[in-house]
């Protein structure tokens, strides 16, 4: 399975989450640790989830790339 994950810049870290499995979240300090570290805690997760016997979410998110125009200071001046 493949799901979306959410990596957001912190101040002095990166955190990551995965909006088709509420509650399963990771940090590091680079973005590839993140990675890492999300990809450990969806395993660990949909083991949990397994082993309750409840059924594995699956995927629906979807991701897109909104391009749009920011004006510069000057612009807004």
């Amino acid at each position: 399975m493949e799901y979306v994950v959410v990596i957001e810049k912190a101040a002095n870290n990166y955190s990551a989450y995965v909006p088709d499995l509420p509650g399963c979240i990771a940090t590091g300090p680079t973005r590839e640790k993140t990675l890492d570290q999300i990809r450990s805690a969806i395993e660990f997760h949909i083991e949990g989830i397994v082993e309750d016997g409840d059924p594995i979410p699956e995927p629906t998110t979807t991701t897109a790339i909104v391009e749009t125009f920011a004006p510069t200071a000057a612009a807004r001046s």
